[in-house]
């Protein structure tokens, strides 16, 4: 008799991200759906590991993570938020984003526990609450413009809330929650004594002159706020593994205590590369935005061109983009005809959403451009056969 999962991971499906990438190997697609950058990122990170490695920080570091690393990500916080953050008691680094979220659930939410997630959301997110007993607990925000409904908000606070995560810039939509936004879900945090979750790992790509606000700077906030980054979205760097959080002490130490027992540490010499890239000038970030923005440009107009209704984001580097003008409405009959009969892939946003709001997402399909503009070219050249369907 085979052996079963677990029962708090027996309702878990497979990833949505496995099922397109297997479908665009299968049909030798260019990959637009998967959000890791087909370049490399700086040389400055890359040296400093060697020079880590040659100089034989090599063993196991401290599990939350080394102390030029910390303090590096303190500078960065003062830097761009004017931030002041203990490195010793307020930040830990973490194995990527995924692992710090997993690690603030696993020492922070009860079972029993409610915490508050917009829809669409990053995969992760709702099965982290889940294996920790928790109940998710989701606002969906609503196309075109992706916005919530404050009275939708609102409501989902109640006595068993615990926690609220957002996610700005956000995936998959592009949404960069204004401040107004944020000032609501502050005033909501207090008034329900619910601390806050923040992903910003796509805090430095954002377009069109719009503001990046973090929700630990809003007035009441940095004592009840988790902020989540990593180098992986900035620095190109996705496979390294390296995260953060800061937060207060009595937050971190939580946090902590189950991110010692998921891994002993990040990797030694890739957290000395981290620190050397974090403290890089700052054209480094306005050249990243730039580019992206030019990159955002030339996939939204390729797309526009053969007929998708395209929402063009605000930040991270997804364009989320209507298919019923094309005569679907089945997001994953769509991507399937995309790389079987086009040969580019694209992820269908609906696996983004809970059951009840799965229709929201089902007419939109998501393309990456974290891309060269030769493999963006490339994809135009071959959506080019939408036209002649």
């Amino acid at each position: 008799m085979p052996f079963q999962p677990a029962a708090r991971v027996a309702s878990f499906g497979a990833s949505v991200f496995t099922e397109i990438t297997e479908l665009a190997a299968r049909h030798q697609a260019i990959d637009l759906s998967t959000g890791f950058p087909n370049t490399d990122g700086p040389a400055i990170a890359k040296a400093a590991v060697n020079a880590a490695i040659e100089a034989g920080h090599n063993q196991y570091a401290l599990s939350h993570g080394v102390r030029e690393l910390r303090q590096a990500v303190a500078a960065h916080a003062r830097r761009f938020y004017q931030q002041v953050v203990n490195p010793e008691t307020e930040i830990t680094i973490t194995n990527g984003a995924a692992e710090a979220l997993h690690s603030i659930a696993d020492g922070l939410i009860n079972p029993g526990d409610e915490v508050i997630i917009f829809e669409p959301f990053y995969e992760v997110y709702a099965p982290n609450v889940l294996m920790a007993g928790g109940r998710p607990r989701f606002v969906p925000l609503r196309p075109p413009d992706w916005r919530f409904d404050p009275d939708e908000l609102a409501t989902a606070f109640n006595k068993q809330t615990r926690a609220i995560l957002v996610n700005t810039p956000h995936n998959p939509t592009g949404k960069v929650f204004s401040r107004v936004e944020l000032e609501m879900i502050a005033g909501l945090c207090q008034q329900w004594n619910v601390f806050a979750i923040t992903d910003e790992v796509y805090e430095h790509i954002v377009f069109d002159g719009i503001e990046h606000v973090r929700l630990a700077q809003l007035p009441g906030m940095a004592e009840r706020t988790l902020t989540v980054s990593s180098l992986s979205k900035t620095f190109s760097f996705t496979g390294w593994r390296i995260g953060w959080v800061i937060g207060p002490p009595d937050l971190t130490a939580a946090v902590r205590l189950a991110h010692q027992f998921v891994l002993d540490c990040s990797a030694t010499p890739l957290q000395y590369g981290a620190a050397a890239v974090l403290a890089t000038e700052k054209n480094y970030y306005h050249h990243l935005a730039a580019d992206y923005q030019a990159k955002r440009d030339y996939l939204a107009a390729a797309l526009a061109e053969v007929g998708l209704e395209v929402s063009l984001p605000a930040g991270a580097y997804f364009i989320m983009a209507g298919i019923k003008s094309l005569g679907f409405d089945d997001d994953f009959a769509f991507c399937k005809y995309l790389a079987a009969e086009v040969g580019v892939a694209a992820i269908p946003p609906s696996a983004f959403y809970s059951a009840p709001h799965k229709s929201l997402g089902q007419s939109y399909v998501r393309f990456a451009f974290c891309k060269t503009m030769d493999t963006l070219e490339r994809a135009r050249e071959r959506l080019l056969k939408i036209k002649n369907r």
